[in-house]
């Protein structure tokens, strides 16, 4: 056979073998990762796939400081795996992997690439930030021209529950103006990449391709171009990734690497979604093994991450995103599904790229020790550290959930609820990496659990607001977004977002409500950075204090049904010029301002608080 040149494309980021001259395409359908970068302290192992591929030997061409260091077959023939060294100070440029049999050779080129300066050393999400999460095909449809959808995958109606609505990148685009002015400061989009699902793919979780954003999304460079555009506005952007399980449409599936490249069972099995099963001293391996290797739904393969290639493969994919797209952070999707020792392994080696990159795992639970298992640094019994610096505080969200919708509770019931849920983070290593928010895209909308009660709403986003940890909002919750449907589950809370907001008297006032929050903390340091006491009052009430040396934060909730006067006399120990608590000459509090109002607010007055509300006030101290 004459020489030939598969044509793909490096860190344009795509992949298109529609391009590729028919006598080298019978040979090599894909190569991943797409291109790759110098200086990078991540191996590079090549997946190259290909009918019989593994019978073809393989050389690299071009600057001798990128080499071959081993070649690996797998169980089926249509695969090699190679391990490239890419030196730190090889030349950036095109290199060709040659193969050859029987005389006969081709090329692939592959692309190696310069590295942003500093991209090592990119800033994550905090603390300071707001996190605004966002369902992409139920958002905003950008572009209707991608409505019409290549063959072989799920059309767009608009009208189904579980079906495509037709939302893309270009939506997400046309919003950013409307989130930097509401006070967002971070997206997380749920999963963008291509999920070739015959029915229900809108969600993204069941993903086909690792290394392609949908079509019906956009492209790998219009999902690049959306990161830039919001770091222009000051906004970073988070990528959901799913490590547990692939789609049953994933192109692999027709042939495995490796007849453990995903668990295989006799027969369909579910996990039995133990997570005690992970940290339990006395659990079976049956049950273990059922855990981690268990699927996760019908059309999600588990995969197998103790397989060293499996491992190596999502090592590098997330690092390739990171760097393509200049991502500012990852959530992972059902964390702890995964095998728990390969997955330590995997945010050790995604932070010795990027020590700063901040990753928030997805464990539901509101078991209290045993979300705090899986925060790295967690003096865990059994020595097992996650390496995972952050996670969701499930416990939190279900308290408000319980908490908020009643006004008449017995003793332990109402905003109590909330009060022991911050009592309990005694149990967590690093509470300012914690991700608190009211409802995601997976479970009730919060205005649905607050049966629609404006007031209730708005104390909601107040708790976002001033409690520790890192706040994330779902989409449309700042405009008292409700359920479609609320029978229909995740089809009927995932609704389509609510372009004419502005014509509805009350999604206006609780935007305006929001806005006002968020754009105040951008610059709270007591919020983002403060020590937290907090008061616990019979009659529905909760008021709590976020504090450091230069500012005082007073939070006064009032879930009753009657006014209630701000009981000043009873904080004493905390307000008192020179209180231990806050240091020895620390300014007494005098006269603040309520952030959503801007009016004065004096300590040594009565102070009333309307029912349902929340008054939030800033002490400035120096």
């Amino acid at each position: 056979m004459a020489a030939a040149a598969l044509a793909i494309a490096g860190c344009s980021g795509s992949f298109n073998p529609d391009s590729v001259a028919d006598a080298t395409r019978d040979q090599v359908n894909r190569v991943e990762p797409l291109c790759w970068w110098v200086g990078m302290k991540t191996p590079l192992q090549l997946l190259v796939q290909g009918p019989e591929i593994s019978s073809y030997d393989v050389a690299l061409e071009g600057d001798i400081r990128v080499d071959i260091k081993a070649v690996h077959k797998a169980d089926s023939p249509n695969y090699l795996f190679i391990d490239v060294d890419v030196c730190s100070t090889a030349a950036p440029g095109t290199y060709y992997l040659v193969f050859s049999k029987d005389g006969e050779s081709f090329k692939v080129p592959y692309e190696i690439s310069a590295r942003r300066e500093g991209s090592a050393q990119r800033e994550s999400f905090t603390t300071k930030d707001m996190i605004y999460l966002i369902m992409p095909d139920r958002f905003v449809d950008g572009d209707e021209s991608l409505d019409a959808v290549p063959r072989n995958m799920e059309s767009v109606d608009k009208e189904a529950f579980f079906g495509r609505h037709g939302g893309d990148i270009a939506g997400i685009r046309s919003q950013l103006d409307y989130m930097a002015d509401l006070g967002v400061t971070a997206i997380w989009n749920t999963p963008l990449l291509e999920d070739n699902e015959p029915s229900s793919s809108y969600h993204g979780y069941a993903c086909s391709d690792y290394y392609h954003i949908d079509r019906r999304f956009g492209s790998n460079e219009d999902y690049r171009n959306l990161v830039a555009e919001c770091h222009g506005k000051g906004i970073k952007m988070i990528m959901d990734i799913v490590t547990n399980h692939c789609g049953a449409a994933h192109w692999w599936m027709a042939d495995l690497p490796f007849k453990d490249w995903v668990h295989v069972w006799p027969e369909y099995t579910h996990s039995n979604c133990a997570f005690s099963a992970q940290n339990d001293p006395y659990c079976s391996d049956l049950d273990k093994t059922n855990m981690e290797g268990g699927w996760f739904d019908t059309s999600m393969p588990d995969m197998n991450l103790d397989n060293p290639f499996v491992l190596q493969y999502f090592k590098q994919w997330a690092v390739w995103w990171i760097e393509y797209a200049d991502l500012d952070g990852l959530r992972v999707d059902t964390y702890p599904y995964n095998e728990k020792y390969p997955m330590s392994e995997w945010c050790k080696s995604v932070r010795s790229e990027y020590p700063n990159l901040n990753i928030v795992g997805e464990v539901w639970t509101c078991n209290v020790p045993q979300l705090a298992y899986w925060q790295s640094g967690n003096p865990n019994r059994d020595g097992f550290d996650s390496n995972l610096p952050c996670i969701m505080d499930f416990p939190l969200q279900a308290a408000i959930c319980q908490g908020m919708p009643r006004d008449t509770v017995h003793w332990d019931e109402g905003l109590v609820k909330i009060y022991d849920a911050v009592a309990n983070d005694l149990y967590y290593t690093d509470m300012s990496n914690m991700m608190i928010f009211p409802g995601n895209h997976d479970t009730d909308r919060i205005a649905d659990v607050l049966n629609h009660s404006v007031p209730r709403q708005k104390m909601v986003m107040a708790m976002m607001a001033t409690l520790r940890g890192i706040p994330q909002i779902f989409y449309a919750d700042e405009l008292m977004g409700v359920s479609r449907d609320r029978r229909q589950g995740h089809g009927g809370l995932r609704i389509d977002f609510p372009l004419n907001w502005r014509e509805d008297p009350v999604a206006v006032e609780v935007h305006d409500y929001t806005k006002a929050l968020f754009n105040w903390r951008k610059t709270a340091s007591a919020v983002h950075n403060g020590k937290t006491i907090h008061f616990l009052r019979r009659d529905n009430t909760y008021a709590y204090f976020r504090y450091n040396d230069g500012e005082v934060v007073f939070v006064f909730l009032n879930n009753s049904r009657r006014n209630e006067t701000v009981p000043w006399a009873d904080y004493a120990e905390f307000t008192c010029e020179g209180a231990a608590r806050r240091g020895a000459g620390s300014p007494a509090l005098v006269c603040g301002t309520d952030v959503v109002s801007g009016a004065s607010v004096d300590f040594s007055a009565p102070v009333k608080v309307a029912p349902r509300s929340a008054l939030v006030v800033d002490f400035k101290l120096k």
